[in-house]
C-alpha cells in the first residue's frame, strides 16, 4: 500500500505544477518517492468550481498509481458543509471511482465547515480541519495526528507544498 500527499502550484505563465510525495506509513518522516507533473495550461479559476482547475492537475499523477494507493491526502476540503456539499476532495474521490480514500486537510475554517474534525498538532493554538471520503473522518483525523513533525503542519504536507512551488 502506498500513501500520498499532493499539492498544486499555479504559475504566472498559466501552467501548473503538481507534486505527489509517496510514503508507506502515516508516521514516516521521509517520502519514498516524489512525483512531479506539469500541466502546460491550467484551467482558469472558476469561483465555486475549484475542482475544475485542480482535478486535471492531480489525476495524471494518481492514475498510474491507483491500484497501489491506500489513501490520498490533499490540501483542502472533501466536503464543504454538514450537508455534504462537494469540495475538491469529493470530486477527486469520485474521479477515482470511490476506490481510494481521500483525506482533506484544510488550514482554515470557513462558514459551513463546523462538520470538519479539528485536529491540534504541535504547540500552536490553531487546528487543522479534516474531512474525508472513503474513510471515517475520525480515522482520517487520527492519521493526521500520527504524521511526523513537531509543528501544526505535518512534515510531509509541508514538503509537498515546497516541492511543487520549487520545481522547475
Amino acid at each position: 500500500m502506498i500513501l500520498t500527499c499532493m499539492d498544486v502550484d499555479y504559475r504566472e505563465d498559466g501552467s501548473a505544477r503538481t507534486a505527489a510525495l509517496l510514503f508507506e506509513q502515516w508516521n514516516d518522516v521521509q517520502e519514498t518517492e516524489t512525483r512531479l507533473h506539469t500541466v502546460p495550461q491550467a484551467a482558469p479559476y472558476e469561483p465555486g468550481a475549484f475542482y475544475k482547475r485542480e482535478l486535471p492537475c492531480l489525476l495524471p499523477v494518481l492514475e498510474p498509481l491507483a491500484a497501489q494507493l491506500g489513501a490520498v491526502v490533499i490540501d483542502g476540503y472533501v466536503t464543504l458543509d454538514a450537508e455534504g456539499s462537494p469540495g475538491l476532495g469529493w470530486y477527486l474521490f469520485q474521479a477515482l471511482e470511490g476506490a481510494i480514500p481521500v483525506i482533506g486537510v484544510a488550514k482554515t475554517a470557513f462558514r459551513g465547515s463546523a462538520h470538519a474534525q479539528a485536529v491540534q498538532r504541535g504547540s500552536g493554538s490553531r487546528p487543522l480541519y479534516v474531512t474525508a471520503a472513503g474513510i471515517d473522518v475520525l480515522d482520517a483525523a487520527e492519521h493526521l495526528r500520527q504524521m511526523a513533525g513537531p509543528h501544526r503542519i505535518p512534515r510531509l504536507l509541508g514538503r509537498v507544498d515546497r516541492a511543487c512551488r520549487e520545481a522547475i
